[in-house]
Parts: structure tokens; sequence; C-alpha cells
């Protein structure tokens, strides 16, 4: 008789046994849904108040002194406090304080153009490198990779004086060249895609030599193919943090582009900050900021959840070997 048979020969235990199976169940769910809408509500109440009414949105505030409650809805709300002018106004806005244009129609195309291409920029690298790394035998290939890594324990912020200082020198200074080319090479996506290469039977190497195979066309017909979904993770991850960069952007392109003053340098994260400074005497902005904070999250979430399995898809192949 199964060990099973003879745990459910008594009904108490069989009880008790399903009594534990459904509390267990029912505890994660109860976790998991708490969880989940405790990282829903920001969202929801960005989207219902990027819509909102920016009169409607000032009298909620005031009602809301008295109130720990956030009101969404209340008997004053109807149809007519819920507007698009909201987002009318962050991709055709000019501070009445600094008379400076605030158009994220240029800020998107900066944003766009600078990710793309940076992405491409970064695989090239990625796969170059760590294809010469993971196949590749030459003379201080461990000490070159070791030193690579080592790179990794220095804080990224410890580099900033020196990337910029190289910028200015180049005259990269408001220019594509410094937001696509300084960060185009990236130590841990070489090392990601280096295991992936290596867990790929070296047999199928030495086949592709002897059919006359060379490196760049085994590279291309094989190694690729078979390390795409690791390929599709970097590039996905690669375009996420081009399209939040902030800090660096700021930095080295907060200004007009040398080829055209009359094009600014902003990416969205930094035209965004554009809507919390320098406050409009008496005019509240709180509505025209969230629903420009939904302009430059959106995208990237529904690009998320569109190919969030390919990252997945990565991670599980970077457990098999062979």
């Amino acid at each position: 008789m199964a060990n099973s048979d003879v745990y459910f020969t008594s009904p108490h235990k069989r009880r008790m046994y399903i009594a534990r199976k459904v509390g267990s169940t029912t505890l994660t769910y109860a976790f998991l849904g708490l969880l989940g809408l405790f990282m829903i509500v920001p969202f929801v109440f960005m989207i219902i108040t990027s819509f909102r009414n920016a009169d409607a949105y000032d009298l909620d505030v005031a009602h809301r002194v008295f109130n720990l409650i956030p009101s969404w809805w209340n008997s004053e709300v109807n149809a007519s406090n819920y507007t698009l002018d909201n987002y009318a106004t962050v991709f055709n806005y000019r501070n009445p304080v600094t008379g400076e244009a605030i158009n994220f129609a240029f800020f998107y195309i900066n944003t766009v153009y600078v990710s793309v291409v940076s992405t491409i920029f970064t695989l090239i690298t990625s796969v170059l490198a760590a294809f010469a790394f993971a196949r590749c035998n030459f003379k201080g290939k461990n000490l070159l990779f070791t030193i690579l890594l080592a790179t990794m324990m220095i804080p990224g912020e410890m580099m900033v004086i020196t990337n910029y200082q190289t910028v200015k020198l180049l005259g990269w200074d408001n220019t594509f060249a410094a937001l696509i080319f300084v960060h185009g090479v990236s130590v841990f996506y070489i090392f990601y895609l280096r295991q992936t290469f290596q867990q790929i039977p070296n047999e199928l190497f030495l086949a592709a030599k002897v059919d006359g195979y060379g490196h760049f066309r085994y590279l291309l017909r094989v190694m690729i193919p078979i390390a795409m979904p690791t390929i599709v993770t970097i590039t996905i991850l690669s375009l996420m943090g081009s399209w939040n960069a902030y800090i660096w952007p700021n930095l080295v392109a907060s200004g007009k582009w040398r080829l055209n003053d009359q094009w600014s340098m902003k990416l969205v994260s930094n035209g965004l900050m554009s809507l919390f400074t320098n406050s409009d005497t008496g005019l509240s902005r709180d509505t025209v900021r969230i629903a420009g904070s939904m302009v430059c999250t959106l995208p990237l979430f529904v690009f998320f959840l569109i190919f969030r399995k390919y990252i997945m898809r990565g991670v599980s192949r970077s457990g098999i070997k062979g």
C-alpha cells in the first residue's frame, strides 16, 4: 500500500490535511492579493488624477486636509471634472516664470532615438565581447575578463566626473553621441551573455570549423539563435535603462542641440522634471505633473508587459547546461 493511502486511512488525518492545504492556499492568495493591491493602487491614482480637472482636484485637496483617506470620487465630481487638458498641456506647455517651452514631443523623439541606437550599440559590443571571452583563445583572456568583472565593484557615480571630462574634451556635450556611446558597453551584459555562450556545447563550434564556418559566421548562424532569449532580455533591460536615465542626460545634455539651437536635448525624464520646478504662482500643476508621469511611464509599462516573458525565458535558459 502506498504511503499516501496509509496516510489517508484515517478520516481525521484526511480532514486535517485538507484544512491545512486550504488554509495555506487561502493565506498565500490573500497575501499576493494584498501585495498586488498595494502595488496597483498608485497606478490607479495616477490614471484617475491625470484626467482630473485642476479646479476639482484643488477642491478635493482642500477637503482632504480634514480627511486622512484621499477622496477620488465625491458628490461634486461629475463628467465635467474629467478632461484631457492635462495631457494637452504636457505636450504644449510654456512655463510663465522662465518662459521655457516644455514640449514632450521633442523629448519623446530624443528618448526613442537615444534608446534604440544605444541599445543596438550595446548589443553589438556585448555580443562580440562575450563571444571572444567564451570561444576565442588569446593570451591574457582570463586576466582581462577578471579586470572587467572587477570594474563592476566600482560604483557608477565614481565614474561620472571622468566620463564628463572625457565628453567635454571630445566636444560631445549637448550631442547625441554623449548619450549613446558613453554607456554603450556594459560589463554585466557581457558577463551575462558569456555565461550563456559557454553553455552551448563546444562540439558545435568544432563541427562548424570542420564545415568551413569562420568565427563570425558561426556566431551569426549558431550562437546568436541559440542565445536569443538572453539577447532579447539584454535588449529589454538596456532599452529600459536608456529610457529611465536621468542623471547622465541631465549632466551632459540639458541644453540645446549644437547643430540646431531650437532643438532641446532633454529626454522624457529630464523633461518631466521641468514640470516640478519653477512652480507657477497661484497655479496648481499637480494634475499636469501626474499626467506627465503617465506619459513617461505608460510606454515603458506596456513594453514590459508585452516582452516580460522573454526575461523569464532568458533567466531559465541561464540555468540549463548544453
